[in-house]
């Protein structure tokens, strides 16, 4: 699939301040897994945070799926509940007396109880977490705990998933499920996904294309092959 795949995409040109850092981010891809790829302190998770309407960007203009989430002329911010937008972070961040169905069913903006409680069995059959559904976050594992933090992600018929390093602190061997697990739901959803990593291997394993990050400057579109070797250039 080349850089510029078609598909419902994301459209990102903004600039960013905190405190002394300047963030430029201006890309524009289709569907399937972009990753924002570069070293920590370059603005990828910043990127995905003003792509969620966490933070606000100073000037500039997102869109997804060809609506409009902000635009600085326009003096347009939509709300981040009302982006549409799922997350999954480095920590799952579930709620601790909830169990993990409830947690995902909490994502769920339509229907009865019921309803809710179905849609969230679906996803966490999903992502092969529905033995566990009645176990709070306490009795589960680090890799247990993120399948319920993606089904969570995914339950809410999101517009665009975002994924911040979501698999850093697990062992390698669930690394690696889970990120074939992700290629899957993306592939089978087509919801426009943005995972950023620091891993080659993560590369590797999910990009459509790649989007490089380098000290405040997110704009240079890459193959996933060409990723790799800027990394072998600057490494």
């Amino acid at each position: 699939m080349s850089p510029a795949a078609a598909g419902p995409g994301i459209e990102v040109d903004v600039h960013a301040e905190v405190g002394a850092f300047h963030l430029d981010a201006r890309f524009e891809v289709g569907g399937g897994t972009t990753v924002l790829f570069g070293p920590s302190g370059a603005g990828k998770t910043r990127t995905l945070r003003l792509l969620a309407g966490l933070d606000t960007p100073v000037r500039g203009r997102i869109a997804v799926g060809g609506r409009v989430l902000y635009d600085h002329a326009a003096e347009l911010v939509v709300p981040a509940h009302e982006r549409h937008v799922g997350m999954v972070f480095q920590q799952p961040l579930l709620l601790p007396h909830r169990t993990a169905r409830a947690n995902v069913a909490l994502a769920v903006r339509d229907g009865d109880r019921h309803t809710r409680r179905e849609v969230a069995e679906h996803w966490l059959r999903r992502v092969e977490a529905v033995g566990f559904a009645d176990r709070r976050p306490a009795a589960l594992s680090g890799g247990q705990q993120q399948r319920v933090a993606l089904a969570r992600a995914l339950a809410g018929d999101p517009a665009l998933l975002l994924l911040d390093e979501p698999f850093s602190a697990l062992d390698l061997p669930v690394r690696r499920r889970l990120r074939t697990l992700v290629r899957e739901l993306v592939e089978a959803s087509g919801v426009p996904t943005l995972f950023v990593t620091h891993d080659p291997d993560e590369v590797t394993a999910l990009a459509d294309r790649v989007v490089l990050a380098d000290h405040g400057s997110i704009t240079r579109l890459v193959t996933p092959a060409e990723a790799i070797r800027h990394l072998g250039a600057t490494g």
